[in-house]
């Protein structure tokens, strides 16, 4: 790569959430809903497309607007998407908008152009798939094209919702199209179970389904708010099995992270898989400005065993990357993956945030970390440590409180400096001693009131 890359993958403007990770041709795109910086309700903006090289995974290209609200006539934002390729070569869009039961579908020549209405899913007598009571709600949906038949994933758990549509919400729902990938083949039926219950494993929405190796995998965000899971089995359209977690913005589940104590603000979840370069990546999202309607995409780096079972990955800042920053040079505050306060997910008020200045979309504003309250914590991992004498230059405001480094989430201090109280940003500079290796780095304050970090530049001392 060109330059390192971090998490989030795509600029701190951009919002895209519910990422459906594609290759088409030599490129990788990225087709999610797309929220609005400081919105007030879920995806407000219409749909848009970055791609990147896969021989420059740091090289993000900006494809435009792909579709509009207003090209479906149905009022309602968009929700999560999906594009897969055709047997007719053209790329086709699946979509669900906002208080409807209804998957609709866009097409177009190119993954990347302007893509036009083509229809809604329904059978062959024209009625609508999801169009009345009886059905199931049809919600998120993934397709799947496999030895030419073609499986579309879709549907929710039971649940409190918003939405006014009464449907069977009972779970994960496949069902056969025919080959002009609108018309029901044979129809839905429960692959994944729904729960009544918070407290479960069960399927909850925001399906995504690959087929790898003689498997077949869907991924899928469950009940208890626990990250991105998955099921696998031997067939498209029964005997899934879950086999675990993936992936937790919030690392709830590893590193003694729980959803009482999370690494990061807790909230929805919504991902898939994709092979790069040899490598498999999970994509998923995480929450920023304090609320679930400003959301950003992130990758993480994840092994396939021979048996099938992925192991849960931390969250990290490297994402894309694929291995440890370097322990030189700036990076901007808004990469950090953990954001802990004093009392965790039940005082979340008191927890550090990642927000902008400005307006949705506004390329030049200050993207940094907020609400860094006493005894809260914000956490890079990781970097490739080369030597052993180092200085790390902090960029904040506010304060009024002692900032200490450690190298781990419990670590003792490797330095500390006071913050003076500053209304413009302000620049410290910290000597820290630190082992050669790969560590983290994080900041935890101490004081009254609150910090805010902007930067911060790691600069390697001569031992001379």
């Amino acid at each position: 790569m060109k330059q390192q890359i971090f998490n989030p993958y795509l600029p701190p403007y951009e919002y895209i959430p519910d990422g459906e990770p594609r290759v088409f041709g030599d490129r990788l795109y990225i087709f999610g809903s797309h929220d609005k910086f400081g919105g007030k309700w879920y995806c407000e903006n219409d749909y848009v497309t970055w791609s990147a090289p896969l021989s420059d995974l740091s090289d993000w290209r900006y494809e435009g607007v792909i579709y509009t609200k207003e090209q479906d006539s149905r009022q309602g934002n968009l929700y999560a998407p999906d594009v897969v390729q055709g047997p007719d070569g053209r790329y086709y869009l699946y979509y669900s908008k906002d208080d409807t039961s209804v998957i609709s579908v866009a097409v177009c020549n190119t993954p990347n152009g302007k893509y036009e209405y083509y229809g809604d899913v329904a059978y062959e007598n024209g009625k609508l798939l999801g169009g009345d009571k009886n059905e199931y709600f049809m919600f998120d949906p993934s397709v799947l094209i496999d030895s030419g038949r073609i499986w579309l994933y879709s549907g929710s758990s039971k649940r409190g919702t918003t939405t006014k549509i009464k449907r069977n919400m009972a779970g994960c729902t496949v069902t056969e199209l025919c080959a002009d990938m609108k018309t029901v083949k044979a129809t839905p039926k429960i692959v994944l179970k729904g729960s009544l219950g918070w407290h479960t494993n069960a399927y909850f929405e925001g399906p995504s389904a690959r087929k790898i190796r003689d498997l077949y995998y869907i991924v899928y965000p469950v009940r208890n708010a626990t990250g991105l899971h998955y099921a696998t089995s031997r067939y498209p359209d029964r005997d899934f099995v879950h086999r675990g977690c993936i992936h937790s913005t919030s690392d709830t589940g590893i590193n003694g992270h729980s959803l009482l104590k999370p690494a990061y603000p807790i909230g929805n979840s919504h991902g898939g898989l994709v092979k790069l370069n040899g490598e498999w990546y999970i994509f998923d999202h995480r929450m920023t400005n304090q609320m679930g309607f400003s959301r950003q995409g992130v990758a993480e780096k994840i092994t396939i065993s021979p048996d099938g079972s992925i192991a849960q990955v931390e969250a990290t800042s490297c994402g894309l990357n694929g291995k440890p920053l370097k322990a030189e040079g700036a990076y901007p505050a808004y990469i950090a993956c953990n954001l802990m306060g004093k009392g965790g997910f039940l005082k979340r008020r008191n927890t550090p945030y990642i927000t902008q200045s400005g307006e949705d979309d506004e390329k030049t504003a200050d993207f940094y970390v907020s609400g860094l309250k006493s005894g809260g914590t914000v956490g890079y991992k990781y970097f490739d440590f080369k030597n052993s004498k180092y200085e790390i230059a902090v960029t904040y405001r506010k304060g009024g409180g002692q900032l200490q480094i450690q190298l781990a989430e419990n670590g003792s201090p490797v330095s500390t400096v006071y913050l003076d109280k500053a209304d413009q940003w302000n620049t410290v500079t910290l000597p820290c001693s630190i082992p050669t290796g790969v560590h983290g780095i994080f900041f935890t304050y101490h004081g009254k009131g609150y910090t805010e970090l902007l930067k911060f530049e790691i600069k390697e001392k001569n031992h001379g």
